[in-house]
Protein backbone atom coordinates (compact mmCIF):
# COMPACT_ATOMS: atom_id res chain seq x y z
CA UNK A 1 0.00 0.00 0.00
CA UNK A 2 2.76 2.46 0.90
CA UNK A 3 4.65 1.75 -2.32
CA UNK A 4 1.48 2.36 -4.33
CA UNK A 5 0.93 5.71 -2.59
CA UNK A 6 4.53 6.71 -3.28
CA UNK A 7 4.12 5.88 -6.97
CA UNK A 8 0.91 7.91 -7.18
CA UNK A 9 2.56 10.82 -5.36
CA UNK A 10 5.58 10.65 -7.69
CA UNK A 11 3.30 10.58 -10.73
CA UNK A 12 1.35 13.63 -9.51
CA UNK A 13 4.60 15.47 -8.80
CA UNK A 14 5.94 14.74 -12.29
CA UNK A 15 2.70 15.82 -13.98
CA UNK A 16 2.39 19.04 -11.95
CA UNK A 17 6.01 20.03 -12.54
CA UNK A 18 5.58 19.37 -16.29
CA UNK A 19 2.53 21.66 -16.34
CA UNK A 20 4.39 24.34 -14.38
CA UNK A 21 7.37 24.25 -16.76
CA UNK A 22 5.17 24.27 -19.85
CA UNK A 23 3.47 27.54 -18.89
CA UNK A 24 4.55 30.21 -21.30
CA UNK A 25 6.62 33.12 -20.04
CA UNK A 26 7.10 36.50 -21.65
CA UNK A 27 10.26 36.40 -23.75
CA UNK A 28 11.54 39.85 -22.80
CA UNK A 29 13.86 41.67 -25.17
CA UNK A 30 16.01 44.75 -24.86
CA UNK A 31 14.94 47.78 -26.87
CA UNK A 32 17.90 47.22 -29.19
CA UNK A 33 16.92 43.57 -29.79
CA UNK A 34 13.36 44.59 -30.68
CA UNK A 35 14.67 47.19 -33.15
CA UNK A 36 16.93 44.58 -34.75
CA UNK A 37 14.17 41.95 -34.99
CA UNK A 38 11.78 44.45 -36.54
CA UNK A 39 14.15 44.85 -39.48
CA UNK A 40 13.28 41.32 -40.63
CA UNK A 41 9.72 40.91 -39.31
CA UNK A 42 7.45 43.84 -38.50
CA UNK A 43 5.48 43.62 -35.25
CA UNK A 44 4.16 46.10 -32.76
CA UNK A 45 6.39 46.80 -29.78
CA UNK A 46 5.23 46.43 -26.18
CA UNK A 47 7.45 48.17 -23.61
CA UNK A 48 7.21 47.64 -19.87
CA UNK A 49 8.84 50.75 -18.40
CA UNK A 50 9.81 49.99 -14.81
CA UNK A 51 12.30 50.81 -12.07
CA UNK A 52 14.08 48.48 -9.65
CA UNK A 53 12.55 50.21 -6.61
CA UNK A 54 8.94 50.15 -7.88
CA UNK A 55 6.80 47.81 -5.78
CA UNK A 56 3.86 47.83 -8.20
CA UNK A 57 6.24 46.95 -11.04
CA UNK A 58 7.20 43.81 -9.14
CA UNK A 59 3.53 42.98 -8.51
CA UNK A 60 2.81 43.45 -12.22
CA UNK A 61 5.64 41.01 -13.03
CA UNK A 62 4.39 38.48 -10.50
CA UNK A 63 0.64 38.65 -11.17
CA UNK A 64 0.11 39.96 -14.68
CA UNK A 65 3.13 39.18 -16.84
CA UNK A 66 3.38 35.68 -15.36
CA UNK A 67 -0.15 34.85 -16.56
CA UNK A 68 0.35 32.26 -19.36
CA UNK A 69 -2.39 33.73 -21.60
CA UNK A 70 -0.94 37.23 -21.36
CA UNK A 71 2.59 35.92 -21.93
CA UNK A 72 1.47 33.97 -25.00
CA UNK A 73 -0.42 36.97 -26.39
CA UNK A 74 2.52 39.33 -25.88
CA UNK A 75 4.98 36.86 -27.43
CA UNK A 76 2.75 36.22 -30.44
CA UNK A 77 1.65 39.78 -31.20
CA UNK A 78 4.48 42.05 -30.05
CA UNK A 79 8.17 42.32 -29.47
CA UNK A 80 7.95 42.60 -25.67
CA UNK A 81 10.59 44.89 -24.18
CA UNK A 82 11.57 45.36 -20.54
CA UNK A 83 13.03 48.84 -20.10
CA UNK A 84 14.50 50.13 -16.83
CA UNK A 85 13.66 53.84 -16.69
CA UNK A 86 16.83 54.42 -14.66
CA UNK A 87 19.29 52.40 -16.71
CA UNK A 88 22.69 54.00 -17.17
CA UNK A 89 23.46 52.54 -20.62
CA UNK A 90 22.93 54.74 -23.68
CA UNK A 91 20.44 53.65 -26.32
CA UNK A 92 20.97 54.64 -29.95
CA UNK A 93 17.85 54.78 -32.08
CA UNK A 94 17.21 56.40 -35.45
CA UNK A 95 20.33 58.54 -35.35
CA UNK A 96 19.82 59.81 -31.79
CA UNK A 97 21.48 58.69 -28.58
CA UNK A 98 19.36 58.55 -25.43
CA UNK A 99 21.21 58.72 -22.13
CA UNK A 100 20.75 58.64 -18.39
CA UNK A 101 20.07 62.03 -16.83
CA UNK A 102 21.09 62.48 -13.23
CA UNK A 103 18.31 64.18 -11.27
CA UNK A 104 17.96 64.35 -7.50
CA UNK A 105 18.97 61.14 -5.74
CA UNK A 106 18.21 58.96 -8.78
CA UNK A 107 17.64 60.16 -12.31
CA UNK A 108 15.93 58.89 -15.43
CA UNK A 109 16.71 57.67 -18.90
CA UNK A 110 15.84 60.02 -21.77
CA UNK A 111 14.21 57.21 -23.76
CA UNK A 112 11.89 56.41 -20.85
CA UNK A 113 10.95 60.09 -20.55
CA UNK A 114 10.20 60.24 -24.27
CA UNK A 115 8.10 57.07 -24.23
CA UNK A 116 6.12 58.33 -21.23
CA UNK A 117 5.60 61.88 -22.53
CA UNK A 118 7.75 63.11 -19.61
CA UNK A 119 5.26 61.68 -17.10
CA UNK A 120 7.55 59.37 -15.15
CA UNK A 121 5.04 57.05 -13.49
CA UNK A 122 5.76 53.39 -12.82
CA UNK A 123 4.77 50.92 -13.94
CA UNK A 124 3.72 52.20 -17.33
CA UNK A 125 3.47 50.06 -20.43
CA UNK A 126 3.82 51.63 -23.85
CA UNK A 127 2.43 50.34 -27.12
CA UNK A 128 4.31 51.24 -30.30
CA UNK A 129 3.23 50.47 -33.85
CA UNK A 130 5.41 48.54 -36.31
CA UNK A 131 7.27 51.75 -37.19
CA UNK A 132 8.05 52.59 -33.55
CA UNK A 133 5.46 55.38 -33.32
CA UNK A 134 3.79 55.66 -29.93
CA UNK A 135 0.23 54.34 -29.96
CA UNK A 136 -0.38 54.88 -26.27
CA UNK A 137 1.24 54.69 -22.85
CA UNK A 138 -0.90 52.93 -20.23
CA UNK A 139 0.16 53.82 -16.67
CA UNK A 140 -0.40 51.85 -13.49
CA UNK A 141 -0.70 48.34 -12.21
CA UNK A 142 -3.37 46.21 -13.90
CA UNK A 143 -4.67 42.79 -12.91
CA UNK A 144 -4.50 40.02 -15.54
CA UNK A 145 -8.19 40.03 -16.58
CA UNK A 146 -8.24 43.76 -17.24
CA UNK A 147 -4.79 43.73 -18.80
CA UNK A 148 -5.85 41.04 -21.28
CA UNK A 149 -8.45 43.52 -22.58
CA UNK A 150 -5.81 46.25 -22.88
CA UNK A 151 -3.31 44.17 -24.87
CA UNK A 152 -6.10 42.84 -27.11
CA UNK A 153 -7.35 46.38 -27.78
CA UNK A 154 -3.94 47.47 -29.04
CA UNK A 155 -2.65 44.13 -30.34
CA UNK A 156 -5.65 43.45 -32.59
CA UNK A 157 -5.80 47.09 -33.79
CA UNK A 158 -9.22 47.78 -32.24
CA UNK A 159 -7.85 51.17 -31.16
CA UNK A 160 -7.89 52.27 -34.82
CA UNK A 161 -11.67 52.00 -35.20
CA UNK A 162 -13.25 51.65 -31.76
CA UNK A 163 -13.16 53.79 -28.65
CA UNK A 164 -11.85 52.12 -25.51
CA UNK A 165 -15.23 52.59 -23.84
CA UNK A 166 -17.05 50.81 -26.68
CA UNK A 167 -14.44 48.05 -26.90
CA UNK A 168 -14.51 47.38 -23.16
CA UNK A 169 -18.31 47.24 -23.15
CA UNK A 170 -18.36 44.59 -25.91
CA UNK A 171 -15.20 42.67 -25.01
CA UNK A 172 -15.46 38.92 -24.64
CA UNK A 173 -12.48 36.75 -23.91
Amino acid sequence: MTCKKLLVAAFILIISSTVAFSQEKVRWLTFEEAVELSKTEKKKIFIDVYTDWCGWCKVMDKNTFSDPEIAAYLNDNFYPVKFNAEQKEDVSFRGATYSFVSSGSRGYHELAAGLLNNKLSFPTVVFLDEDFRIISPVPGYHKPDFFQKVVTYFGDDHYQETSWKEFEKNYTK
